[in-house]
């Protein structure tokens, strides 16, 4: 295969993925009872549950506790059985899609969840583009088998011809919604049985020899058994068979049927994961990419999260390690300042709770509190200048100006919205002429959060107006012609919070008449992160 030294045995444990879906698939929900297998937890929350149970460890928010939805990516790392998982439960809503995208440049697979009834949704489709652009090996959850859900054949056809990828069953539902009884493992020869009494409870499973064991007709009542081997019978023939080589690449995806809300099918999910998913990844970078087994420290910031705990104004910087074996304590250098770095409190996180990181490996995430100095796309090395590539900044597709209840506080307003744009939650830009900000978003919902964050955490109540502009686009080109640029379009010019230079515009015309007019400077709707 290739000539790479073999991973340290610390390393090739790690299993560093996201889950991603269209809002409502059962993500979170999923996302608990992972860390419920793996011992993290006693209890697991769900979203729509009352009283204790409600409490989901990866909804930290205000707002994500009063709505149910993830507004905000989270990192758990726990252990499950021999190996450590790392895992990024990201925003299904599109309005918070950004904070998703750059999250899949942190991770080194996916795991797709996708709803029994409604099968691939918007969403998911985007996402999983996403992922594909990058090759991420994708694993599918197709949950919610205990409701009415469409036929299995549909739901694997539909997955094959909308994402253009080949789906091979790891395991097979039998019966469906009220009928449904659980699962035949086909990877390992067992039928797994759902116990819907206790939505906690792992599923008993029973060793079958085959499909021909005459077990399997004492617990499959006889209508179902029937029904359920014609169907494997089928899936034998016309489905491919699972190759662990196409997985790591990105062209084949096992699927696995289960009800997250019952505690169902994620144990096998979580087994697939260990054995099919891939061990970190080689990292791209300039001027050179960044091996795991490297064994100088190297991470890269993906993102940044203000004030995870409102009492102290505390910034935390999200960091995938991309190479090494780290230590607490450690000295790194910060490659966009040159400066280096003593880190003295590394945290691992579970969600909203955290402690101290000792240590930490290669495919590991870990969060390192700061006052400002870390944005989203630095790198960390031990001396060595390489910059981690590939992290991006899309244009605000809404634009509104923001002005402070109470003007005494426009410098409150101004941190305030430094803060923000650093986190990445919102850009930020500055206009030459007038006073004032104007925010860009990509989601509406993203202004609502806003205002219900800068309320919270710095006490200033803000609103949002309209702003005449509708988009905004980064100038490039050489300094001469930029600067004669800015001098005739003194209205549109901006800066954004790096002090890059902005051209807000009202209509698509404006960007065509500066294509035929400004021929030596180029508009761009994405930039490369803190270059």
């Amino acid at each position: 295969m290739t000539n790479r030294p073999a991973l340290p045995a610390e390393i090739a444990r790690r299993r560093t993925f996201a889950i991603i879906s269209h809002p409502d698939a059962g993500k979170t929900t999923l996302t608990e009872k992972f860390l419920l297998y793996g011992g993290a937890i006693q209890m697991a929350g769900q979203v729509r549950a009352k009283g204790e149970a409600r409490r989901t460890r990866s909804d930290f928010m205000q707002m994500e506790k009063d709505r149910g939805i993830s507004v905000s990516a989270s990192a758990m790392s726990f252990d499950f059985e021999k190996y450590r998982f790392n895992l990024v439960d990201t925003p299904g809503h599109s309005d918070f899609s950004e904070d998703t995208y750059r999250t899949l440049t942190a991770v080194d697979a996916a795991v797709m969840v996708i709803d029994g009834a409604k099968g691939v949704e918007s969403q998911t489709r985007k996402l999983f583009e996403v992922c594909r652009l990058r090759d991420l090996p994708i694993l599918t959850f197709c949950n919610k088998m205990d409701r009415e859900s469409r036929d299995t054949f549909d739901i694997i056809d539909e997955i094959q011809e909308n994402l253009a990828i080949d789906v091979t069953p790891a395991s097979w539902p039998i019966g469906v919604g009220r009928d449904f009884i659980g699962c035949y493992d086909l990877l390992r020869d067992k039928l797994e049985l759902m116990d819907r009494a206790d939505r906690n409870k792992v599923a008993d499973s029973i060793q079958i020899s085959g499909l021909d064991d005459p077990k399997l007709a004492a617990h499959v009542p006889p209508h179902l058994l029937e029904k359920f081997l014609e169907e494997i019978e089928m899936a034998r023939e016309l489905l491919p068979r699972l190759d662990p080589e196409s997985v790591l690449n990105g062209s084949m995806t096992p699927i696995w049927f289960g009800s997250a809300m019952n505690s169902f099918g994620v144990r096998e999910l979580m087994d697939g994961l260990a054995t099919y998913g891939p061990e970190p990844q080689v990292q791209t970078a300039q001027p050179r990419n960044i091996a795991p087994e490297e064994t100088k420290v190297t991470g890269f910031v993906f993102k940044v999260q203000a004030n995870m705990d409102p009492k102290h104004r505390d910034r935390v910087a999200f960091v995938r390690l991309a190479s090494g074996h780290f230590e607490r304590g450690m000295k790194l250098t910060h490659v966009r300042s040159k400066k280096q770095m003593a880190i003295t409190n590394p945290v691992l996180f579970l969600a909203a709770d955290r402690e101290l990181a000792e240590e930490a490996w290669a495919g590991d995430i870990i969060g390192i509190p700061n006052h400002g100095q870390l944005r989203i796309g630095d790198t960390l090395t031990e001396g060595e200048a390489i910059r981690v590539s590939g992290i991006p900044s899309f244009a605000p597709e809404l634009l509104q100006t923001v002005r402070a209840g109470d003007p005494m506080k426009a410098k409150h307003l101004e941190k305030a919205l430094m803060q923000f744009s650093e986190e990445g939650a919102a850009k930020v830009f500055k206009p030459t002429y007038g006073s004032g900000f104007i925010v860009g978003v990509v989601g509406a919902l993203q202004f609502e959060v806003l205002a219900s964050r800068i309320e919270l955490e710095y006490g200033l109540p803000v609103r949002f107006e309209p702003s005449q502009f509708t988009s905004a686009r980064w100038v490039s080109g050489s300094k001469d012609a930029v600067e004669k640029f800015g001098a005739a379009n003194k209205q549109h010019i901006a800066t954004d919070n790096d002090g890059d230079t902005v051209y807000l515009t009202r209509l698509q015309w404006d960007i065509d008449r500066v294509g035929r007019d400004y021929p030596d400077v180029t508009l761009t709707a994405t930039k490369e992160m803190m270059v």
